[in-house]
């Protein structure tokens, strides 16, 4: 991977950190978008051969300890998102934004399936399918998000 790639990259997924913290009312915390997950979606399909499962166990360690969650919760569910991606990856590329927003919400929707396993282990359950919000919210950035982030890599020679 060429250095060029890795602040780009690095600034990507500091800015999806960032936006983890960010204050919301406490009405809106369940629709806060999966950001971390949504980059690691992107960033494996778009750089298979260099990013895979251990990019996105790195992230999910980051993303605990930001957030304060149990170590490992994030990074065992990111890891999970990331193997999917990496076995679809090819079949994602050819998909309309229709089925590409279809298929993050699944992606995300496991990865937030697993992320409430891990917390049910720890005795933290969430009532009904409340879970899931934030794989819909996360879908619904994808058609703007990943357009923006191709651009950019294209401009930027990200590769």
């Amino acid at each position: 991977m060429q250095a060029n790639n890795r602040w780009f990259i690095t600034l990507t997924l500091f800015l999806s950190m960032l936006l983890v913290v960010m204050p919301l009312p406490q009405q809106w915390l369940w629709f806060r978008p999966a950001f971390p997950a949504l980059l690691v979606i992107f960033w494996v399909t778009r750089m298979p051969q260099a990013l895979g499962v251990g990019f996105a166990w790195l992230v999910g360690i980051l993303e605990d300890l930001i957030s304060g969650a149990s170590l490992g919760t994030h990074a065992l569910a990111l890891a999970v998102l990331a193997y999917f991606s990496l076995l679809t990856y090819q079949r994602t590329r050819a998909f309309n934004p229709a089925q590409q927003l279809l298929w993050v919400f699944v992606l995300v929707g496991i990865h937030q399936v697993v992320g409430n396993w891990v917390h049910g282990l720890e005795g933290k359950t969430v009532p009904g399918l409340t879970f899931l919000w934030p794989a819909l919210t996360t879908a619904l950035l994808w058609p703007w998000v990943a357009p923006l982030l191709h651009r950019l890599c294209s401009r930027l020679q990200v590769r």
